[in-house]
């Protein structure tokens, strides 16, 4: 019989979803490190494997060509373990990408309001912020993005809270549901009509 793990930790994966500026990057990492597991952000995977930062792929080879690298990436971080993996902001946009995601462990969205995304945002180069408007363009987008960002496992408000915060109840979340995972599996593994008499 195997030796039980030495580190308690609800999951052995799980990724961060959300809209730019909610704090996936932050809270990841320190997820990472409170649940001793690798950290994975794939926005810097992707420059590093392509050799040219996001807002240059987006300039010189198009949104198509850098969404094509981001299902890639997915395809490679869903086949790791032990790992925390920081999505960028449109990758559980893209439905392919949902249902790989999805198929491998929980999705954690963090959220916050359109201010506290401009605020965080506003100085950084990302191409989808560059416009006139580019308020207007957060709260359209993140009003279009919404009900996508729904349909993950988790979901955890960043709005004005310390990031130790954020990653406990993260892990407090988790620890939810990965024993309502562990209940619906035992109670799938009883026999035929054993679970009717079981609440008898």
């Amino acid at each position: 019989m195997l030796a039980p793990s030495l580190i308690d930790r609800p999951v052995n994966w799980v990724a961060l979803a959300g809209f730019m500026g909610t704090g996936k990057s932050r809270v990841g990492w320190e997820l990472s490190r409170a649940l001793a597991l690798h950290f994975v952000d794939t926005d810097k995977l992707i420059t590093r494997v392509v050799g040219k930062s996001i807002p240059e792929v987006f300039a010189q080879e198009g949104e198509g060509y850098f969404r094509a690298c981001e299902q890639e990436v997915v395809r490679r971080v869903t086949r790791l373990d032990h790992a925390v993996i920081s999505l960028g902001g449109g990758t559980f946009i893209q439905e392919e990408n949902r249902r790989v995601l999805l198929g491998r462990g929980p999705v954690v969205v963090l959220w916050a309001t359109p201010e506290t995304v401009y605020a965080r945002t506003k100085h950084s180069d990302r191409p989808l912020l560059r416009t006139d408007d580019p308020m207007g363009r957060i709260r359209h987008l993140m009003d279009e993005r919404a009900p996508v960002y729904q349909q993950g496992t988790i979901h955890v408000h960043s709005d004005g809270r310390p990031s130790e915060e954020i990653v406990e109840e993260v892990i407090e979340r988790l620890w939810n549901w990965a024993d309502a995972q562990h209940a619906w599996a035992e109670a799938e593994a009883l026999p035929p009509g054993l679970e009717e008499r079981a609440t008898d």
